[in-house]
């Protein structure tokens, strides 16, 4: 079996040579000056983690030839580098090893290459960045050319768009008279790229032509690895560049425009985390704040936090919550867990092609390098800039997007997004079949919503109006009250307040639908705590409210039966609410088991035209969706509970106490809370969507959990047969996009088997 292939054999499966070795196959085809070589495969790899043995004899061969080709032999002016090559990019994780000179240790560093697709920092990149951890890598050995060579000799990394905006054209840096790794470590600050253009016009010229290359052949912005021996160009390496939200947005647009990608494409190739960094925060009213020092800009945002050095402090700092920067001369590989807990990353040393400036911008975080006035004592733990000293467990706030530093936490405000992205959720909208609609609880949030493209309000929480002082004071009247009177006046009170509450919403809405939750808390939530109470009867009176487990306790329509007044006081205000505004309202039923309970809220709307619908949030009524869907007026699903009902977990104790040993020892590979659980949760709704159409075809349904903004979760729902999702308002850009790539890749998959796709009306 043949496990070597030679750049010149034009074997370019990603699957057989990886990422690298497939793509300077292809750069040599395209006639790029590519230093010769050969590629050991992952076949080769998986063969050696098995038995610990290599293909000896091609790889002899492959070197006898490399000489040949070169009119070198290997230690007597020819020396190779290894390098891995995994399937997909996974920058800086892996091991490398320049200057090989002879036989013996080309094969040590073949092993060597292979085995760290197991070190530590490549497993929690893989982690973090979900990819299988059985792919493997392949190891690539290529002729050497040096950039310390001379006067006329240099490395540099180029973009063939900036990575930060997007806007078109090179980017990057150079650093004349020294190798690779003097520029990828940060050990030495290097020059803009156009500093090349002065030193060597001809050399830059050719970059451009490269650039130009590249992009039409791979359709996308390309990252480049070069070197300059000598005056003369030699091209390294090309892979996907890494790009902030922004310029990802930017990129897929304008190579739209530009017709090199087609516009499900770009929909497609915009992420989930693209779309949140450019709603990332920034400072607000900068220029009323002195920055204490600046480095490099190199991933946009904001962020405030803590001062930590270490990143295994900035590990346990997450883990109590705690928002930390973390400070460091120069991050590594090894630094992967650290980066991924902390808010934002401060270096002294390094540019824009540095190791941390690669991992933040692909992560979303705010990253600031080459801060050289920002000296750092790591054993102190502090930091000089300025003129002042920055000591462990201070605060500061760095923006990433000027390169700024500032003592203390600065208030920061949500960003607008750009042209691009609106033009992006345009795109996106005419692609979806999903309606994305809104938890608003306030008129407020209802603004908000409409802002980001809300369709709808899918959840407004009433609960949370009780919250103010004036309305807890109610609630507690009507739950202390000693006769029918006392609970007489303090419900017509709350009526009051909660119509001007709905009036406040409903004149927002603008036209939208809104769907109206009844009360779903526990009423001793409402009380204080009974240590507060000094009065006998009342604190006995609290006693007999508290719950065992709130969780399955007293709350939603189960008060409707015990306390019918609550929720008939509700109803009354949503409907003369309507009336003096005319909207779209809808009422949902929380916690209902029975469709005897859902009959029963119907008979207290006298026989207002209110349409009444079920949250689906326990079980029993999944198990009764058949049943159910012939009375409701629509579904929508609770995922939060309903996921705390199918796993028996309390969201609260699982997180504080267990569910991260969970999914660190990979008992479970998400967290139910944040990515719907398909197999269990899913194939519980599944069903139950399945029994409610069977009796009523065209039921609306919903989702209206966390999980209706996580774009792996849309993705099921779309392929279930869901109407709508409601989410935050801040997470809809987020559903939209999802929602669009949803129906994009089911209609894909569609085509691929040949059948026709199944058409639903769009909600």
């Amino acid at each position: 079996m043949n496990a070597v292939y030679h750049f010149s054999d034009g074997v370019e499966d990603r699957d057989v040579l990886g990422n690298k070795g497939a793509n300077l196959v292809t750069m040599a085809k395209l006639g790029l000056r590519v230093p010769p070589g050969f590629v050991v495969s992952i076949s080769a790899y998986r063969e050696h983690q098995q038995t610990g043995q290599l293909p000896l004899a091609q790889i002899r061969g492959a070197l006898e030839l490399l000489e040949q080709r070169t009119g070198k032999v290997l230690g007597q002016g020819l020396a190779v580098s290894v390098r891995s090559s995994a399937p997909v990019s996974m920058p800086g994780m892996m091991d490398t090893v320049l200057d090989v000179r002879d036989f013996d240790h080309v094969v040590s560093c073949i092993k060597t290459v292979f085995q760290s697709w197991d070190n530590p920092r490549a497993i929690e990149y893989r982690r973090l960045n979900r990819i299988p951890p059985d792919l493997g890598t392949a190891a690539v050995i290529q002729a050497m050319v040096f950039g310390d060579q001379d006067e006329r000799s240099g490395t540099g990394v180029m973009f063939t768009r900036d990575p930060s905006t997007g806007e078109k054209g090179l980017f990057g840096e150079y650093l004349s008279q020294a190798k690779g790794e003097d520029l990828v470590s940060g050990r030495r600050t290097p020059q803009p790229l156009s500093s090349l253009a002065e030193q060597m016009p001809g050399v830059y010229a050719e970059l451009e032509e490269v650039a130009s290359i590249l992009e039409k052949h791979f359709r996308d912005m390309q990252d480049v690895e070069f070197t300059v021996e000598s005056g003369r160009l030699y091209v390294l390496q090309t892979r996907s560049g890494k790009r902030g939200g922004r310029a990802a947005v930017k990129i897929a647009v304008d190579m739209t425009k530009e017709g090199l990608i087609s516009e499900e494409d770009a929909l497609l190739r915009v992420s989930a985390e693209d779309v949140r960094a450019l709603l990332h925060r920034r400072i607000d009213s900068p220029e009323s704040y002195q920055p204490v020092a600046r480095g490099l800009a190199a991933a946009p945002g904001a962020a405030t936090g803590i001062v930590v050095f270490d990143p295994q402090d900035a590990v346990a700092a997450m883990r109590r919550n705690e928002r930390v920067i973390l400070v460091r001369p120069e991050t590594s590989p090894d630094d992967i867990q650290g980066i991924a807990a902390a808010v934002g990353v401060l270096t002294s040393r390094g540019g824009l092609t540095s190791h941390a400036a690669i991992v933040t911008r692909a992560m979303g975080r705010p990253c600031i390098c080459g801060a050289e006035e920002v000296r750092i004592d790591l054993q102190r733990q502090r930091f000089e800039a300025g003129g002042v000293t920055v000591a462990r467990g201070d605060t500061i706030t760095i923006d990433g997007s000027t390169g700024h530093i500032y003592l203390g936490a600065l208030p920061l405000t949500e960003a607008e997004g750009t042209p691009e992205l609106a033009e992006l959720l345009t795109r996106a909208d005419a692609a979806r079949k999903l309606g994305v609609w809104a938890n608003a609880d306030t008129a407020e949030a209802v603004v908000l919503a409409r802002r980001f493209g809300a369709q709808g309000i899918g959840l407004c929480r009433t609960e949370r109006q009780f919250n103010a002082p004036d309305r807890l004071s109610a609630i507690r009247e009507f739950l202390l009250a000693e006769d029918s009177g006392q609970r007489a006046k303090a419900l017509e009170q709350l009526r009051r307040l909660q119509k001007e509450d709905f009036l406040a919403v409903f004149r927002e809405l603008d036209g939208m639908p809104v769907i109206v939750r009844l009360l779903d808390l526990p009423l001793h939530e409402f009380l204080p705590p009974e240590g507060e109470i000094t009065e006998p009867a009342l604190r006995e009176r609290v006693r007999e409210l508290k719950e065992t487990n709130p969780m399955l306790g007293h709350r939603g329509v189960r008060l409707a039966i015990t306390y019918p007044e609550i929720y008939q006081m509700q109803i009354d205000a949503i409907a003369e609410a309507q009336a003096e505004v005319g909207a779209n309202v809808a009422i949902m039923v929380p916690q209902v088991i029975t469709v005897q309970e859902l009959l029963w809220v119907r008979r207290m709307l006298r026989d207002r035209d209110l349409k009444v619908g079920v949250m689906m949030e326990t079980v029993r009524a999944c198990m009764r969706a058949g049943r159910l869907a012939l009375v409701a007026g629509f579904f929508s699903f609770g995922t939060n509970d309903l996921t705390q009902a199918v796993y028996s977990f309390s969201r609260e104790d699982a997180e504080k106490k267990f569910l991260n040993t969970y999914l660190e020892a990979g008992v479970l590979r998400d967290n139910p809370f944040q990515v719907l659980d398909v197999e269990g949760v899913g194939r519980l709704m599944e069903t139950a969507i399945s029994w409610a159409r069977k009796e009523k075809p065209r039921l609306e349904i919903g989702v209206c959990g966390e999980h209706a903004g996580e774009p792996q979760s849309i993705r099921f729902f779309h392929d279930v047969g869901v109407d709508y999702v409601s989410c935050s308002p801040f997470r809809i850009p987020v559903a939209r996009l999802a929602a669009a790539q949803a129906a994009i890749e089911a209609r894909r998959r569609e085509a691929e088997r040949g059948a026709p796709t199944a058409v639903r009306p769009a909600a």
